[in-house]
């Protein structure tokens, strides 16, 4: 059966705890780079959206997934995961937005309308515990090679894209300039303006159950 979305582009994570938003980061970096030529395909900042993914997943093809997840690798690794390497990622438990996709998946599988292709360029995570904090800079310098990893995948899979020009126009995946990533590190607020940990109230109760 022919789909609608003959292949999806997904960003997935929450920027706001640091290595956490590198599949956002490296979706925003592809959509920067390249441009699908197909209007059926689509490029996706799916953040933490979860099952309000659900109908997008349904109805591609192909999958691309962008991600930060721990395949036991080292540190600042970065690796593309394909076939039954996926069930490394969908183990994954970094976060809730994880949660959510493995769901997913499985829902879109009793469905019978899971993708019939995926592949994960996946990062291992160097600094996670940083509320309100960017990407590591390790994360930043596996950007550039997640991007390139990605296109090498998709013209494989014969996926038509167009390297864009210097200073090219394109409407941006998340309209909420907020959200850009050199915004979003300038207007940081400092340690004393705003925890680093997350609610300290949550970390003394945790600390007091262990």
């Amino acid at each position: 059966m022919t789909k609608e979305i003959p292949t999806l582009i997904l960003g997935i994570g929450n920027i706001l705890w640091a290595d956490e938003g590198f599949g956002v980061r490296a979706v925003e970096e592809f959509h920067k780079s390249y441009a699908v030529l197909d209007p059926a395909d689509k490029v996706i900042d799916g953040g933490t959206l979860g099952m309000y993914l659900f109908d997008d997943i349904c109805r591609c093809d192909k999958l691309l997934v962008f991600d930060c997840c721990d395949f036991h690798g080292k540190p600042g690794e970065l690796r593309v995961l394909h076939d039954k390497e996926i069930s490394i990622w969908t183990s994954t438990k970094l976060s809730p937005h994880q949660d959510g996709m493995n769901d997913l998946l499985a829902a879109a599988h009793l469905r019978l309308s899971a993708p019939n292709q995926i592949i994960v360029v996946g990062f291992q995570p160097v600094l996670l515990d940083d509320y309100g904090g960017s990407l590591s800079n390790e994360a930043k310098k596996q950007l550039g090679p997640a991007v390139e990893a990605a296109f090498k995948e998709l013209k494989n899979w014969g996926v038509p894209l167009r390297e864009r020009t210097l200073n090219e126009s394109y409407e941006p995946l998340n309209e909420n300039s907020a959200l850009n990533m050199e915004r979003y590190e300038a207007e940081r607020p400092s340690q004393e303006e705003a925890d680093r940990t997350g609610d300290r109230r949550y970390a003394f109760i945790r600390t007091n159950e262990a």
